[in-house]
């Protein structure tokens, strides 16, 4: 088995794509970094996006598309990513008039619609989630763990919200083996803040996530760091520097 490769999510670098979204694809892969994942194409077309890529050699690693969109848009962002060669959409957020219990059950069921959409036209299907799926429900389980049970989608499990909420990103890897394709890698300072870091200057145990990474099925490891107190380009500089 080769070596996972590495991503950086571009809402790290949301600012920088607004002013510059193809400058900000060449200092990525400047820095080394071998894919992206898109939170968002700031207007330009998938032909311009695959363009940009093929010439910098990165490769489209997934895209996080709003639920909103992914309810009422699918057909139309499914031939956009495959445009742009992308074959994985993530589900970035849920917004909070969606947090409730019946929230999350209505969710399931959009989840699972869009998952066997997504399967059909060839591509894969992953949610993201963030501490606030990790509350319990009044069933004595989590939002997370109860839609990861009652649908087949694929979770991108962010070690930085898992650590947050006081459990193990290894055991979740190991439990949800070969359903976890991208891995958010994020590290959160050790004060009371626990503020986002860059990866090794916090406390979130980096190497033992990544020492799972083959047994669990990760296909890549996707950088992210959604505040940064140095510049963004710095704080991914450093991460990518500590992966090395």
């Amino acid at each position: 088995m080769g070596e996972i490769p590495v991503g950086v999510q571009l809402y790290t670098l949301r600012e920088e794509t607004k002013k510059d979204f193809k400058g900000t694809l060449q200092k990525v892969a400047a820095l080394g970094y071998q894919g992206v994942e898109f939170a968002g194409y700031e207007g330009y077309t998938a032909q311009e996006v695959r363009a940009w890529l093929t010439d910098l050699q990165l490769k489209a690693a997934s895209s996080h598309v709003p639920l909103e969109q992914l309810e009422s848009n699918l057909e139309q962002v499914i031939h956009f990513e495959q445009q742009v060669g992308n074959s994985h959409i993530v589900c970035p957020y849920l917004m909070p008039e969606r947090q409730t219990e019946k929230g999350y059950f209505e969710l399931i069921d959009s989840l699972n619609y869009i998952d066997a959409y997504c399967k059909k036209e060839g591509l894969s299907f992953s949610y993201h989630h963030h501490d606030f799926e990790l509350k319990k429900l009044s069933t004595g389980k989590s939002a997370l763990q109860t839609i990861l049970e009652e649908t087949e989608v694929n979770v991108e499990l962010d070690i930085y919200w898992l650590t947050k909420a006081g459990e193990d990103p290894v055991e979740w890897m190991k439990h949800y083996q070969n359903r976890t394709p991208f891995i958010h890698l994020k590290d959160m300072t050790t004060d009371g803040e626990q503020f986002f870091a860059p990866l090794g200057t916090g406390g979130v145990d980096i190497k033992a996530v990544m020492q799972e990474g083959h047994r669990a099925g990760v296909k890549w490891w996707i950088v992210e760091q959604d505040h940064c107190i140095e510049s963004p380009l710095s704080s991914i500089k450093k991460s990518l520097a500590y992966i090395k």
